[in-house]
């Protein structure tokens, strides 16, 4: 009698790929739930829990993104400055209009990994997050995926 068994992944033997994904237009939560697939590997029919079998994921137009709904007046992102007293707390709006923002899409992609794990850690230094088109990565040969195209909702018209 045969038994079947169950492959899993070992960290020598992964391929690990570059992916580039356009954020202009495309609503943040489904683009960082997909991120967060491609980053963890879930998408690979070899995918191991304890090895990091993702891809490096860039992502441009970063400040394009669509919120839906009242999110950008309403989304509020807290962090605390260390001393007493010091939660201070930004509007999705103004983190968009301001210097950095990526740190919508990167805090996104953050809060859908796994949470305070040295693999989730790896994992989530594989994303590369620019405001703009450009970005220092084409040297790896990363392979543009059409997010958008995927379902009618990942992007907002408009």
């Amino acid at each position: 009698m045969r038994t079947q068994t169950t492959r899993a992944a070992k960290a020598s033997e992964i391929e690990h790929g570059w992916i580039v994904v356009d954020a202009d237009g495309a609503v943040v939560g489904r683009l960082a739930s997909f991120i967060a697939l491609r980053l963890r590997g879930k998408h690979r029919p070899d995918f191991t829990p304890n090895v990091d079998t993702g891809d490096h994921v860039v992502v441009i137009n970063a400040e394009k993104v669509a919120l839906t709904g009242k999110k950008r007046e309403n989304k509020v992102y807290y962090r605390h400055t260390g001393h007493p007293g010091g939660v201070k707390e930004r509007v999705a709006g103004k983190v968009l209009e301001g210097a950095h923002p990526e740190r919508v899409v990167e805090k996104a992609v953050e809060r859908m990994m796994p949470k305070e794990s040295p693999l989730a850690k790896r994992q989530l230094a594989k994303l590369r997050v620019y405001a703009g088109t450009e970005h220092p990565h084409a040297a790896q040969n990363p392979k543009t995926i059409d997010f958008k195209a995927k379902n009618r909702k990942n992007s907002r018209i408009g």
